[in-house]
C-alpha cells in the first residue's frame, strides 16, 4: 500500500510539473537549472518511499546481464558521469575496447553545473580523475565509497581545493555523487572485482556537466565555463568515437588528450606534463 500511494504521488507531481513547465525550458540555462530542481525533488521523493530510480537496472540479475553483454565480474571499468543528467554509466572492456555496461540514475548532487573551485562551495567537480584500491573505503558512513581523488594535477594547478569527493550509497550529497544503496552495491561489486582481481590498478572517471554534445554546447556559449567544457568534450569525443580510454595529461591548466590505444584499460595516472606544441608555447 505504502508503495502505491508513492507511485500515485510520483505521477499525480510529475504530471503536475509537466503542465506547467515550458517546452523550450531544456534549451537553456535557466531551464537546466529548473530541471536539475526538479530531478532532485523527484529522486528524494522515490528514495523516502524506498523505490527503484528511473531506468534503474534489474540489480537483481547481475550475473545474467554480465553474461548478455559478454562481459565478466573482474573485467576492466571505466565509468562515465553526467550531472544535469543524473547519470552515472559503467563501462567494462570487451575485445580490448570498453562497451556501456549499465547507466544508474544518479540519486544526490549537489551545486549547480560548472567546476568545483573551493573546498566548501557545495560544489560536485568536473574533469578527467583515477580511482585505486588506496580509495576504496567499505566501511563508509554512507553505504561503501570510492574517492574521486579530487583535486587533481588540473585542478591543483588552477588552485582548486576541497577534499574527500565520494561516489557513495546514501542517496546524500555535499560534494558527492550519491547512489542508492543497491545501485552502490552493485558498482562496488564490479569496482572491487576489477581492482582486487588485477584487471585494472586503477580506472578513470570521467565527470561531465552534461551530455557533451554540438546543441547542448551552443546552449551554453556565453558561459564562462565554456572554455573548460570544450576542453572537457576533447577527451569524450576522443573516447566515444574509439571505445579507448584517451590518454590524459595537464598542462598550463588545460587537459591534454591522446587517443587511447586498443587493450588499454585507462590505468595511467593524470599527470602535469606539457607534451607537444603546448610544451613549447
Amino acid at each position: 500500500m505504502r508503495a502505491l500511494l508513492a507511485i500515485v504521488v510520483l505521477l499525480a507531481a510529475g504530471a503536475a510539473a509537466f503542465l506547467t513547465m515550458p517546452m523550450w525550458l531544456p534549451k537553456f540555462p535557466d531551464g537546466d537549472r529548473a530541471l536539475i530542481k526538479y530531478e532532485r525533488s523527484q529522486r528524494l521523493m522515490r528514495w523516502s518511499f524506498g523505490l527503484p530510480m528511473p531506468g534503474e537496472p534489474d540489480l537483481d540479475r547481475l550475473p545474467e546481464r554480465l553474461a548478455d553483454a559478454g562481459v565478466k565480474e573482474g573485467s576492466p571499468i571505466l565509468i562515465r558521469i553526467f550531472k544535469s543528467e543524473f547519470e552515472l554509466e559503467l563501462w567494462m572492456q570487451r575485445d580490448g575496447v570498453f562497451r556501456r555496461f549499465a547507466t544508474y540514475a544518479v540519486c544526490r548532487w549537489s551545486g549547480r553545473i560548472g567546476p568545483k573551485e573551493r573546498e566548501g562551495d557545495g560544489q560536485a567537480p568536473e574533469g578527467f580523475y583515477t580511482v585505486d584500491s588506496t580509495a576504496l573505503n567499505p566501511n563508509s558512513r554512507w553505504y561503501r565509497s570510492f574517492n574521486l581523488g579530487y583535486p587533481n594535477a588540473f585542478d591543483r594547478a588552477l588552485g582548486r581545493t576541497g577534499s574527500l569527493i565520494m561516489v557513495h550509497g546514501g542517496c546524500a550529497s555535499i560534494g558527492c555523487f550519491a547512489m542508492t544503496n543497491a545501485q552502490m552495491r552493485e558498482i562496488w561489486q564490479l569496482v572491487t572485482a576489477t581492482l582486487q582481481g588485477g584487471a585494472q590498478t586503477r580506472f578513470q572517471v570521467q565527470v561531465y556537466p552534461f551530455r557533451m554534445t554540438p546543441d547542448r554546447m551552443a546552449n551554453y556559449a556565453a558561459s564562462p565555463n565554456i572554455g573548460f567544457w570544450k576542453n572537457l568534450k576533447e577527451g569524450s569525443d576522443l573516447f566515444e568515437a574509439s571505445g579507448l580510454p584517451p590518454k590524459i595529461s595537464t598542462c598550463k591548466g588545460r587537459y591534454q588528450f591522446a587517443p587511447g590505444d586498443k587493450g588499454s584499460t585507462g590505468a595511467d595516472s593524470i599527470d602535469d606534463k606539457c607534451t607537444g606544441e603546448a610544451a613549447k608555447s
